[in-house]
């Protein structure tokens, strides 16, 4: 049996069984994300790149079903996580980036309509058929940030701050102005 990730049916066919799909994929399975993963992190100098990045496992668990008694309107509920390696904005070192996304989808032809179900985030169909690994990769691209940044890291506020203790010391583009506003700020005193 091949890889349900992988095939192409109508989101009819797919809510019909009421199909569950667990997910344990590598990032190399999933293109785009795996591109703008590379672009990111192609900023880093070569040796600096993580070797195994493409091999980060996707895991979770797409669950097909419809919204409605009259099985007119297919929904989908995804769940999906991974943690990628990703390059910090601030201090532009490579750094692990945990991504975790969740929506409960409903599956509309383009121009179709549905009315009282807001508890589902619509999913325009583009085409006919359907593959689930789409709906999981887009749903992680839209879960990557704009800028990622370490969020608890004292090492990446170390650099920031100009107080690096690392043999590369780091020049932020403030730092002259910074100590100009301290002596400004002694003088006035």
């Amino acid at each position: 049996m091949g890889n349900p990730l992988c095939e192409r049916r109508s989101a009819a066919e797919w809510s019909a069984g009421s199909q569950v799909i667990e997910i344990a994929e590598k990032i190399s399975n999933f293109e785009q994300l795996a591109r703008i993963i590379e672009a990111d992190l192609a900023a880093l100098d070569a040796d600096k790149i993580p070797a195994a990045w493409r091999e980060a496992v996707v895991t979770g668990q797409l669950e097909f079903g419809y919204a409605d008694a009259q099985r007119t309107l297919p929904t989908v509920s995804c769940r999906a996580k991974v943690t990628v390696d990703a390059v910090c904005q601030r201090c532009l070192e490579a750094f692990r980036l945990p991504l975790e996304t969740e929506a409960d989808l409903l599956l509309l032809a383009l121009e179709q309509e549905a009315d009282g179900y807001d508890d589902y985030e619509v999913w325009e169909l583009e085409e006919t058929l359907l593959q689930p690994q789409d709906i999981v990769e887009e749903m992680l691209i839209m879960a990557l940030p704009f800028s990622a940044m370490h969020t608890e890291s004292t090492a990446c506020r170390a650099l920031v701050s100009g107080t690096a203790t690392s043999d590369k010391e780091m020049t932020t583009p403030f730092a002259a102005l910074r100590e100009q506003m301290a002596q400004d700020n002694e003088g006035s005193a």
